[in-house]
This record gives structure tokens, sequence and C-alpha cells, in this order.
């Protein structure tokens, strides 16, 4: 038996993070984890900001998921006082989170192709995910990052004219993912080389809590749209993808479908923009005391915040949870018993984002010792440089 080390820096893992595999021969028998390479210190910041700036600051947890944090923040901020949104701010917060899921699922479908030496597959989804960008611009005047959730609402209206070209894209996406999905279905190099590897069973989903496409693959339903709507979920009509073998084949044709069903979602939402009226936010003067908890199903599954308020213009607690904090702990049931060369494509079939699962705020040295948080010790070092210079 040898040891075989991914990461934490490795041309697979879109960030920093600690895998060690234990193999005898070319197969996978164990893997360990060793987390807390990206640990920003998002919670303890926020404590320390107000409503307002704390949405902005998760929304910086993660790039790709840079609405669903947002959303589930404000989410647990309106559930403080059963704050009611108007319709047409339920209508542009799930048209957002849609476009964001299109965004996400092709972002990790072009990965994975190019994961497995399949660059076409990867070319062709990053093609198509321009576009989904440049609704977002169009939207919010931001490709990422788009500042749109408000508590009571959201921050901009869609204006009318802009509809027709979201349309056009959509049709234009939604076309490209039939494609997709008869190729997944009929490209027999495709099947072999991802049918039947890094197997999670229903049973493993189930004791390993996982959630979103993970889960729903390996034949487990739970989708929070479904389960616990908001905005405008329980307005429109879509179908939740479900499927059984739980290899990471069926983790990329879910993905797919999602795409498509999430398309319709959009359709729905921007022809209700066009006969729904009003405001787009019910201005929020104060939050008062209480505590909240905000859901929301991110692209990668379910993500909750919890806020606490003490009816100051801050939280006095917050806490997050991402769904890569349940999915990564997967890989121990998935890659036992496959082969090295599967591994890698299993350990990223769960989109992984490393950023968003880190939450730990005590660190100790070798000895034991408790050190001080991260912060203290950027500021430090930050202050040591600016003197260094002075000097």
């Amino acid at each position: 038996m040898s040891k075989v080390p991914v990461g934490p820096f490795h041309p697979l893992l879109e960030e920093a993070e600690y895998f060690e595999l234990t193999v005898d021969g070319e197969t996978v028998i164990d893997i360990d984890m060793e987390i807390g390479w990206m640990h920003r210190g998002h919670e303890y910041i926020s404590e320390m900001s107000s409503f307002t700036q704390s949405i902005y600051l998760v929304e910086r947890i993660c790039g790709i998921c840079s609405t669903s944090h947002p959303l589930a923040c404000v989410h647990a901020i309106e559930d403080i006082d059963n704050i009611e949104i108007p319709d047409r701010a339920r209508y542009i917060r799930s048209l957002v989170g849609e476009l964001e899921r299109i965004h996400s699922h092709l972002l990790w479908l072009g990965l994975a192709g190019h994961f497995i030496g399949y660059d076409t597959v990867w070319m062709w989804a990053w093609k198509y995910r321009e576009p989904v960008l440049q609704m977002m611009e169009l939207i919010s005047g931001n490709r990422n990052h788009y500042g749109m959730m408000r508590v009571g609402g959201v921050a901009r209206d869609v204006e009318p004219e802009k509809l027709p070209e979201l349309h056009k894209h959509l049709d234009m996406i939604e076309e490209k993912m039939k494609m997709i999905a008869k190729i997944a279905n009929d490209d027999p190099v495709l099947k072999k080389r991802l049918k039947g590897v890094g197997v999670l069973t229903q049973e493993d989903a189930r004791n390993y809590c996982a959630t979103g496409p993970t889960s729903r693959a390996s034949g487990v339903r739970g989708d929070v749209r479904k389960d616990d709507p908001t905005d405008a979920y329980d307005l429109v009509d879509f179908k939740e993808i479900v499927l059984s073998n739980g290899d990471v084949y069926d983790k990329l044709v879910v993905r797919v479908l999602e795409i498509i069903e999430s398309v319709k979602i959009c359709r729905q939402c921007i022809d209700k923009l066009k006969i729904v009226k009003g405001s787009f936010w019910n201005k929020v003067e104060q939050v008062g005391e209480g505590e909240g908890c905000g859901r929301y199903e991110a692209p990668r599954g379910e993500v909750f915040h919890y806020i606490r308020s003490d009816g100051t213009n801050r939280p006095i607690r917050h806490k997050v949870r991402a769904p890569s904090y349940v999915n990564i702990p997967t890989y121990e049931a998935s890659c036992k018993g496959i082969s090295i060369s599967d591994a890698l494509i299993t350990l990223a079939s769960v989109d992984p984002c490393y950023c968003c699962t880190e939450r730990s705020m005590k660190i100790k040295d070798v000895h034991n010792k408790e050190v001080p948080d991260l912060l203290t010790l950027s500021r430090n070092k930050t202050e040591k440089i600016r003197r260094e210079i002075n000097d």
C-alpha cells in the first residue's frame, strides 16, 4: 500500500484543499481529507458589519454562488420579522437564482469534460455559459457578484425592453442542452468513462446527508424549491430531477436536465414580469430582535444561513452551512474500491466549493497552543510590512 497526495494545490482543484489517497496497486482503498486551507472568516466579519454589508459580504463567499448565499441570508433576516416582499421581487429573485444555476452547472460540465480529456465538451459548455453571463450583466450590471438581493426585495428592477433578449438567449441554451443530453445518451465513450464510476449508493447518500445533484443522482429526493418554496418557486412549474445509479454519469445527466428545467423557470418568470407591476422592494427601516433561518437550493444543494439579531443594525451571530460541507465527505464512500485514474473525476463530481465549506475560527499550532484568528494575523502582518516599508 502507498499514499498518493492530491493537493493542496493541484490542477484539478480550483481551490486549495488536501486529499490523501491510500492505494493498493491501482485501487483506492481509503481517503483522508484535510480542510482549512481556504478559511476567510466570513461569519466573524459579518458580526462586525451592518445587515446590508453582510449581504454584500456573503455574496463573496463563492463567486459561482453569489446569489445563493445572499438569498439565504436575506431569507434569514426576513424570517426574524416575517417580512413580506413584493410579487415582482419574488420573480426577479427566482430569475437571477436560476440563471446562476445554469451558469454553475455549465461551468461544472465544462470542467468535467476537461478532467476526462473530453475538451470538446469543455469548449462547448463554456461557450454556452457566456450568454448566461451576458444575461446577468443585462439584469444587474455585473457578470458576477450581482448585488441584487436586499432585505424586503431586490436592489433593481428588470427593464421591460431587455426581456426579449433574455428570451432569445434562453432559447439557444435550451437547444444546446438538449443536444448535450442526446450526446450523453448516445456517446459510448462517455458512458464507458463515467457509468459505474464513483457510485454513491442511496443509503450512503442518506447517511452522509448529501444534498443537491449529489443526492438526487442517488435516488434521494430533496429540493428546497419544492419542499420549502420561497420567492416565486411556488408560482412556477418545474420538475425535480432524480436519477438512481449514483455514479458520475448520473450526476452529469442530473445537471444537464436541471439546466433545461431552469430555462423553463426563467421563461415563466420573464413572462410574469411583463404583467406583474408595482414595487420591487419593501423598504425595511429596522430589523427587530430575534433569530431567523434562511434556506435556498443552491446549484450544489441546500444552503442555509442562521442569523440572530439584538435589535441593532447588525447580526450578533451569523452561521453559514453550505452544501459542500456535507457533500465533500461522501468521497469516503464513493472513492473506495475504484481505480486511481477515476478518483479525480469522482472527487470533482459533487462540484465541491472548498471556500464555502470552511468555517473554523480557532487555530492551534504544532504545540496545541491556540493562536489568534486569521483576520488578526493578517492585520498584524500588514502592519509589520507597512512599518518595514516606512522605515
